[in-house]
């Protein structure tokens, strides 16, 4: 990894905060929630022009954690806790206060309880007090019998099903039914029923790719035109001059903005210092991609105006990402992400030219930096 033309490897046994390589295997790479998220939104905003939902989901540096396990439990503050969190009831206490509601006419949430054969739960309290906002361990389980008639009750009811589940049958159903209209007038066996709704389980079921988001068609009457270009590291270069002074101008706003530098501490020639010098040589193998080998400027045009640069080298192994700048104005569209993401699939489009390349760093993690986290 690389500071302008500085290049370091950290000794790990010697510094006091280590640092660890963040290597991505671009190929076996899969959209999680939280990043299909970041590029619906970066869709919806250049095909509608919607922020109103977006603007207070700025991330300027800070991690993002929206794939919680299950087992997660959500904070609670002791304002926000009840009585009834606090203290354990048991099964007498609860069916007498569930009779109490049920005489004054309150509505209650839908529960769904799961059938023990050895019968109902009963949770007892522990010697030790539960920490408000925190589950308890210190808690028991006793088996209790059920009372007469409840598991009458809890089998009547039909077993609860996720939106999303009742979403995919319904689209298995229209599938199967549109593809025996087009067969229609032949004898249906049910052998090629279950063989058609088979087929449509496996097209349906195929998870996107990062390229079925990025490089998606949008309409043509569409809000704003966002452009990337791969600009080589080079004042040779015409594209790399003639933007120079507008890519030099939104480095020193985010430096200003993000990391409360001084003008003095961002200008042109520190950012060609930290940005534009390079020890790498510009090289056009033959069998490598077809922008050649060494440092590039990713430059993200919106409607004629740069937002951000992605600071990259292309090597004969991987695409190391050397630095992110962006305008703070559009913090809410998740840059950084964002940014990461198209690196990704630019790296996977470069494998197609030059089969050695397939992996994809993004510097090293530093877990007590905190401008590091979000990575």
């Amino acid at each position: 990894f690389r500071s302008g033309k500085y290049v370091y490897k950290p000794i790990m046994n010697q510094t006091c905060c280590p640092q660890y390589t963040i290597r991505c295997q671009a190929l076996r790479f899969q959209t999680s929630k939280s990043h299909k998220k970041v590029l619906k939104k970066m869709l919806k905003f250049i095909a509608k022009g919607d922020v109103s939902k977006v603007v207070s989901e700025e991330e300027p540096m800070d991690s993002h954690i929206e794939d919680v396990a299950a087992c997660d439990f959500a904070y609670k503050s002791e304002s926000h806790v009840s009585q009834s969190e606090l203290t354990p009831l048991s099964v007498d206490h609860a069916e007498r206060a569930e009779n109490e509601d049920k005489d004054t006419g309150e509505t209650k949430e839908e529960v769904n309880v799961q059938t023990v054969e050895s019968g109902s739960l009963q949770i007892c309290a522990d010697k030790d007090t539960p920490v408000p906002g925190e589950p308890s361990h210190s808690a028991k389980i006793v088996h209790a019998p059920p009372k007469p008639g409840t598991a009458a009750k809890l089998s009547s009811k039909p077993p609860c099903r996720k939106a999303k589940d009742i979403r995919k049958e319904r689209k298995l159903q229209k599938l199967l039914q549109n593809q025996m209209c087009a067969f229609e007038g032949s004898q249906f066996q049910a052998g090629d029923q279950v063989f058609l709704l088979q087929n449509s389980k496996s097209k349906t079921n195929q998870p996107k790719t990062i390229e079925d988001f990025v490089f998606v068609s949008l309409p043509d009457d569409a809000r704003h035109k966002l452009e990337v270009r791969l600009v080589p590291v080079s004042f040779e270069d015409p594209q790399f001059k003639s933007s120079f002074n507008q890519s030099a101008t939104l480095f020193a706003r985010y430096q200003m903005a993000i990391h409360k530098d001084t003008p003095s501490d961002c200008g042109e020639n520190e950012f060609t210092r930290f940005l534009c010098d390079s020890p790498l040589e510009a090289e056009n193998a033959p069998n490598g991609p077809e922008c050649g080998y060494g440092s590039f400027h990713q430059q993200y045009w919106l409607d004629g105006k740069i937002i951000a640069v992605g600071v990259i080298d292309i090597l004969p192994y991987c695409v190391s990402s050397v630095y992110l700048y962006y305008d703070p104005d559009y913090s809410f569209l998740s840059l950084g992400v964002y940014s990461a993401l198209r690196e990704i699939a630019f790296t996977r489009q470069l494998h197609e030219k030059a089969p050695d390349l397939c992996f994809y760093y993004m510097g090293f993690y530093i877990h007590s930096c905190p401008k590091m986290r979000y990575k």
